[in-house]
């Protein structure tokens, strides 16, 4: 009797990453670990917030005692941000993270990126949204050209995958045998770029169609 195996279900979430001012110097070190932890980086920017900026981001904390200190070493030189794509991104990142005090972290979780980038407990090294909702809050700050859209899950991922992406490429990988390029995976890439079933198209385009039918 054969066994049939379920499909397998498309979930993905996404969370901010952040690596902090004096921990930049590790960026490709860091981005390395988090792409072999089973992480996409879907967007990226490297920024310097200002002292009011780090106020609205960390709203949270405001009134607490060492906010003052919080906002002076976030601002004190560039930070690189992240939007990290992956199963459970969030809570995944969290544990990736350690403990939010570096020194704590040591003793407890020797390998997290906090024991081994960070300080102490303000300045820990890198920061990771603590739930979906300020995933989606964070993300808007950081990256705020970006419209923010939930990636499809379960169903209505194969079915964009089915309606969009396989005739698209099947379409593509077509005209690439037709056409045997010198540099085949570059002629691809051009190829979908300028056939992409997202890409923007002109208004005065649209117009023109509709004024031929």
């Amino acid at each position: 009797m054969q066994m049939l195996m379920p499909e397998p279900q498309i979930f993905v979430e996404k969370t901010l990453a952040l690596i902090k001012p004096d921990v930049v110097a590790k960026e490709e070190e860091i981005e390395d670990l988090i792409l072999r932890s089973g992480f996409m980086i879907i967007q990226k920017r490297k920024l310097q917030l200002s002292p009011e900026q780090c106020s609205i981001f960390y709203a949270d904390q405001y009134g607490k005692m060492f906010f003052p200190n919080l906002a002076a070493y976030m601002s004190s030189g560039p930070s690189v941000a992240m939007v990290l794509a992956r199963h459970r991104a969030v809570s995944y990142w969290k544990e990736l993270l350690g403990p939010s005090n570096s020194i704590k972290a040591r003793m407890t979780h020797p390998h997290s990126l906090r024991a081994i980038y960070g300080t102490d407990d303000l300045r820990n090294g890198l920061h990771g949204s603590l739930s979906i909702f300020s995933a989606e809050r964070e993300i808007r700050f950081m990256f705020p050209g970006v419209i923010s859209e939930p990636i499809p899950a379960g169903q209505r991922a194969r079915d964009y995958l089915n309606l969009h992406i396989k005739p698209t490429l099947l379409a593509g990988l077509t005209a690439l045998c037709k056409e045997k390029p010198a540099d085949p995976m570059t002629w691809l890439a051009d190829w979908l770029t300028e056939h992409s079933p997202n890409k923007p198209r002109l208004q005065h385009c649209i117009a023109e169609e509709e004024h031929q039918e």
